[in-house]
């Protein structure tokens, strides 16, 4: 069983920074993938970034040059830094990690309130 933990979400103003942190723990075996997506009110869940085993990179169109995605895979762990945030940012932003031959795990999810 595995589990990802998200930290880092909270209130900014527009044009701030906030920097997320998914951390993985227990039977972690061949990882292909980990990711964020983002889910507002009223919206579809989307993809933000995903980063895969190779370390090639997926950004959405809205956040390129502004988000980063990045892994740590010594402590299994995985980052989004959001610089330059914008308001429309403003979601539930969720962690996610894809294993060979296991259902993609999701964290719990954290707040991101960007304020105008």
């Amino acid at each position: 069983q595995v589990q990802l933990v998200e930290s880092g979400g909270g209130l900014v103003q527009a044009g701030g920074s906030l920097r997320l942190s998914c951390a993985a723990s227990g039977s972690i075996g061949r990882i292909l993938a980990m990711g964020w997506y983002r889910q507002a009110p009223g919206k579809e869940r989307e993809l933000v970034a995903r980063i895969l085993n190779g370390g090639s990179t997926n950004y959405a169109d809205s956040v390129k040059g502004r988000f980063t995605i990045s892994r740590d895979n010594a402590k299994n762990m995985v980052y989004l830094q959001m610089n330059s945030l914008k308001p429309e940012d403003t979601a539930i932003y969720y962690c996610s990690l894809d294993q060979i031959l296991r259902l993609t795990v999701w964290g719990q999810g954290t707040q991101v309130t960007v304020s105008s």
